[in-house]
């Protein structure tokens, strides 16, 4: 009886391994889906190789038996299993963990049965005669294979031409750039508002022209911008392949939305894919290309769980298959920019290409710097004087003002006058947040909520005060502000605020949106999500309040972060260059600053991203950081810090006693708390791994495994989980 080896939804820590075996009756295609046993349940797997049981004339294998196979459909490819053992290797993950975790989750809970009547009704759709259901319920089973993952229609290009504009001098440059290579990572660097979003565009006509099977994965970094990008590439490319040509991949879709975008993306039906980070892991029929928006959006890290990084996998699987991956950026990452280096004395080429637009289309400017020295103002000064009537004359002139705050909520805190009380969440090191809508306060860490309290719960004081200031308070203070003004058209001002709490419902977000752009709202407040990526016409101001913050940070990519937020912010004024012809003013930014003399301002002034990477490089290589080293995070949760603390300097010694390889390469810093101590009751502590070669962290954390397994089986009840972050976006 065959023995087929089978990847299962379990997590490393959990020490069941990559792989489990089973017995079946007949041998199975790697890739297949199946049902098999797993302790009392019944779970979803994927085949990973199937071999002859060459034992048989021992005692029978203590193996059970596959229950299942759910061959109604094509097996996932060689090429969809490589990128995840890739993946859980690089990642310090199991195998099952990350093939389960990329394939839909409504998928997991089908049966064979099931399975086959899902795919029959996808590719007969909704509009079918029962005649014509009885005759496909009696057809023969294996026929439809055939018929549901039939190829995408050839598509005659000549009769059905796209309408796009004409390109600029330096979009034809790039588009010539990149699209005269067959693969390789293409760094497009372009500043705001200049055309890189065509240049995508028109990359993908090329390639889908080229080859009728080719599908194109475009790649943003948030959901809350792919309403407008799918709205952008149906517009185009409707002419070829329909209104619903594109399919979307986030996790804002239902689990049966989800697994049908899945397998019409899996059976090349859908031959223009939308996705967040969640993408990259698609089963695709034909991948042709891949385009990462705003690649330099930490957003592309996975967080929670198998801690992958989007941007690196897409470039990855861009070799993989010897395809072209862009990487588009006004503010790229300080990893993508070192790797599309010139070739210099002390070091050579990067591997990526360079392409570079740095004009905007039209002629249109980029919004000049204005400073405001905070320092001359009382503390308890929100808005300066000045900002105020210089927003004053841009709404009345008919423009509109955009007002940055990274800090959602009405307050950060809610504190006593009389004895000192804050507002701390019970369950975290953290404040609860002040929110005034709904008189609530929040822990933005675990969600733990509770009523804004009458008097002090220490004191029985009602000297209660919000401390600190967030976007719902910033909205308020507008509007009273700008209350007495009358427009010409006779309304008072309109105050706009969209973050996290205001879009929560569904539909939120892209009313917010359509009323910016229909000009209803005079002035939008928000977090950091208004100023990624999208395409406000109107806007001649926008003012960043508060942004000092990330200049004291201990995370050393702070600056970069702040650097590359500010330039998307300032981004957003000045796009429509005719429209801002006709204007009185230019564009502008407006910061709101302590350090007025600070060297990232004065970067900023210049929209010098170059000089600005240039220094920031020089400065992590004399540091030894990353690019310049790897680095890895393992990280333990327990009841107690002094568990936490306790498992990982256990890890350490049994590594030190293992001589694990690679150890002389690989330096191992002490544990410490982290930043935000403790969450939901999980007290967390980090170990920092760190290495010049990528290659002997990669082998030393792999040698690590079992001895984690080792100190987990030694570590006292208090222990909760651990995990491995390899690559940390922040530490």
């Amino acid at each position: 009886m065959p023995i087929v080896a089978v990847a299962v939804d379990a997590p490393f820590h959990s020490g069941i391994g990559h792989l489990l075996s089973y017995h079946s009756e007949c041998a199975i295609a790697p890739g297949s889906l199946v049902r098999v046993p797993l302790g009392k349940r019944d779970v979803l797997g994927v085949v990973w190789s199937s071999e002859a049981d060459d034992q048989a004339h021992s005692p029978e294998r203590a193996l059970k038996d596959v229950l299942q196979v759910l061959d109604a459909s094509t097996p996932l490819s060689a090429d969809w299993r490589g990128l995840m053992e890739f993946t859980a290797r690089y990642y310090q993950r199991s195998l099952g963990e990350i093939a389960l975790m990329a394939l839909p989750s409504a998928l997991q809970d089908h049966t064979a049965a099931q399975w086959q009547q899902r795919l029959d009704k996808l590719a007969n759709g909704p509009k079918k005669s029962r005649t014509r259901k009885k005759a496909a319920s009696t057809a023969d089973t294996n026929a439809a294979p055939i018929a549901v993952d039939a190829a995408a229609p050839v598509v005659s290009l000549d009769s059905k031409p796209l309408g796009k504009p004409a390109l600029t001098a330096q979009q034809q440059q790039a588009l010539e750039a990149i699209g005269s290579q067959a693969g390789g990572v293409h760094l497009l660097h372009g500043a705001t508002g200049s055309g890189k979003t065509e240049v995508y565009l028109q990359l993908a006509e090329r390639i889908l022209a080229a080859d009728p099977q080719a599908q194109v994965l475009f790649m943003v970094p948030e959901i809350n911008l792919a309403p407008q990008w799918q709205a952008l590439i149906q517009a185009r490319f409707a002419p070829w392949f329909g209104a619903e040509c594109v399919a979307i991949m986030h996790s804002g879709l239902t689990p049966v939305q989800r697994l049908h975008e899945w397998v019409a993306v899996h059976q090349g039906r859908k031959r223009l894919v939308l996705g967040t980070r969640l993408a990259v892991l698609g089963s695709f029929a034909k991948l042709a290309m891949v385009v990462i928006d705003e690649e330099h959006d930490p957003s592309y890290k996975q967080q929670e769980g198998a801690r992958y990084n989007a941007r690196d996998l897409a470039v990855w699987r861009g070799k993989q298959l010897g395809i072209p991956v862009v990487l588009g950026s006004a503010t790229p990452s300080l990893e993508s920019w070192y790797n599309s280096r010139s070739a210099t004395a002390q070091s050579p080429a990067g591997n990526y290409q360079r392409v570079s637009m740095p004009e905007r289309i039209g002629g249109g400017a980029l919004a000049s710097l204005r400073l405001v020295d905070m320092s001359a103002y009382p503390r308890e000064t929100v808005l300066a004087p000045s900002l105020l009537k210089a927003m004053q004359e841009r709404i009345t002139a008919g423009e509109q003002c955009m007002v940055l705050l990274n800090r959602r909520g009405y307050a950060p805190v809610l504190g006593c006058g009389s004895c000192g009380w804050k507002s701390d969440c019970p369950h975290c090191s953290a404040h609860q947040v002040v929110h005034k809508s709904d008189r609530s306060l929040r822990c933005h860490h675990c969600g733990w909520s509770t009523r804004v309290p009458h008097h002090c719960p220490r004191c029985g004081s009602v000297d209660l005060a919000p401390i600190g200031r967030g976007t719902e308070q910033l909205q308020e203070l507008l509007q009273e502000q700008l209350g007495s003004l009358v427009l010409d058209d006779g309304r008072i001002p309109q105050v706009l605020r969209i973050d996290a709490d205001s879009t929560r419902l569904k539909g939120a977000l892209q009313e917010s949106l359509a009323q910016v752009h229909r000009g209803d709202v005079d002035i939008v407040v928000g977090t950091q999500m208004i100023a990624k990526g999208h395409d406000f016409r109107r806007i001649g101001l926008v003012a960043v309040v508060q942004p000092d913050g990330a200049l004291y940070s201990s995370d050393f990519r702070a600056p970069e972060r702040l650097f590359a937020l500010l330039m998307q912010a300032s981004g957003r004024a000045g796009r429509d260059a005719e429209y801002m012809q006709g204007s009185a003013s230019t564009p502008e930014l407006w910061l709101q600053t302590r350090e007025p003399q600070h060297v990232l301002y004065a970067a900023l002034a210049k929209q010098d991203y170059p000089g600005f990477a240039a220094v920031q490089l020089r400065e992590r290589e004399q540091a030894g950081m990353p690019p310049f080293c790897y680095q890895a995070l393992l990280r333990a949760d327990a009841k107690t810090q002094e568990d936490a603390q306790a498992f990982l300097r256990q890890v350490a010694q049994l590594a030190r006693a293992a001589s694990l390889p690679g150890q002389d390469w690989v330096t191992v810093y002490p544990p410490v708390p982290l930043t935000i101590q403790r969450i939901a009751n999980a007290e967390r502590a980090q170990v920092l791994l760190e290495s010049t070669s990528r290659k002997a962290l990669q082998a030393y954390l792999t040698a690590l495994q079992p001895l984690l397994h080792q100190a987990r089986a030694q570590a006292p009840k208090g222990l909760l989980r651990w995990l491995v972050d390899v690559d940390p976006m922040a530490i």
